[in-house]
């Protein structure tokens, strides 16, 4: 599950909504908890700031991001001198639903939550999460919990 903080929650879909009709895109940053409880592994992501990232996919923005890998490694280090991580990532579907494309699959990575805000003529908005374990498993939709 993915529990959000109603402001961190507020801030990914403002800029989606900025970004339109381009994709817009940043990183999650949080603490990963695992309970284990009558055999089943229940696993929470507990975000604790969003980081606004550029979209360095001028020709296609539309429908493709790309993450500047220097920038990602800028987040990573800030987030773990804090004692935090980088546990997902997010990014918008402008005029597209809220799942995962096949280019959105390729370009994933296991254990990481993607969230993907659907945001139709500019306005209209869906949110899902998705992740996966493995390289050979789909994704597979995560809750996401909005917290005050």
């Amino acid at each position: 599950m993915l529990y959000f903080p109603k402001e961190i929650y507020n801030e990914i879909i403002s800029h989606a909504k900025e970004s339109y009709p381009h994709e817009a895109c940043g990183a999650l940053v949080g603490e990963q908890k695992s309970n284990i409880r009558e055999r089943e592994a229940e696993a929470s992501k507990n975000i604790v700031r969003s980081c606004r990232m550029e979209n360095t996919n001028k020709d296609r923005a539309n429908d493709r991001y790309e993450i500047n890998p220097k920038e990602l490694l800028k987040i990573e280090r800030e987030a773990s001198s804090n004692g935090l991580e980088v546990i997902g990532f997010y990014h918008s579907h402008p005029d597209h639903p809220d799942r995962p494309s096949v280019f959105d699959r390729e370009r994933a990575w296991p254990l990481y939550s993607y969230l993907i805000v659907s945001i139709h003529k500019g306005k209209d908005i869906s949110v899902k999460s998705w992740t996966f374990e493995d390289g050979k498993e789909v994704f597979r939709e995560e809750e996401v919990k909005i917290v005050d």
